[in-house]
């Protein structure tokens, strides 16, 4: 009971975190842990681009400091979303990683903001 209920402490889903989204927004920032060029071309609406090699005090910064911080990544075989919540973990700040990613993410019919390509004609 223990292993779960401290896997509970740390993780969440999808359906999990569109219910905070929806029913406190201002109580959770959503932070995609990917490259930059990755969130460019898919993200999940709303969430801020921070690369897990880049977090330290000043990317934190620019975050609500009172809001729980949702990491996540491609999908359960990605540990950006690991490596993300564990540096902000270490700076001190409230944060649980989204299981599945933005794989589980679009695969529970959720909706996915993506570049749009025009062909050159």
């Amino acid at each position: 009971e223990r292993h779960f209920l401290d896997r509970l402490a740390f993780e969440t889903d999808p359906a999990d975190v569109a219910v905070q989204l929806r029913d406190a927004p201002d109580q959770i920032v959503l932070v995609d842990t990917r490259s930059s060029e990755a969130y460019a071309e898919a993200h999940i609406p709303g969430a801020v681009s921070l690369p897990h090699a880049t977090i330290d005090d000043a990317t934190l910064a620019a975050l609500p400091p009172d809001a729980l911080v949702v990491t996540y990544c491609w999908s359960i075989s990605c540990n950006a979303a690991t490596k993300g919540a564990a540096r902000i973990a270490a700076l001190g700040r409230p944060v649980k990683e989204m299981i599945g990613g933005i794989g589980a993410w679009e695969a529970e019919g959720f909706a996915v903001e993506r570049a749009s390509h025009q062909r050159a004609t």
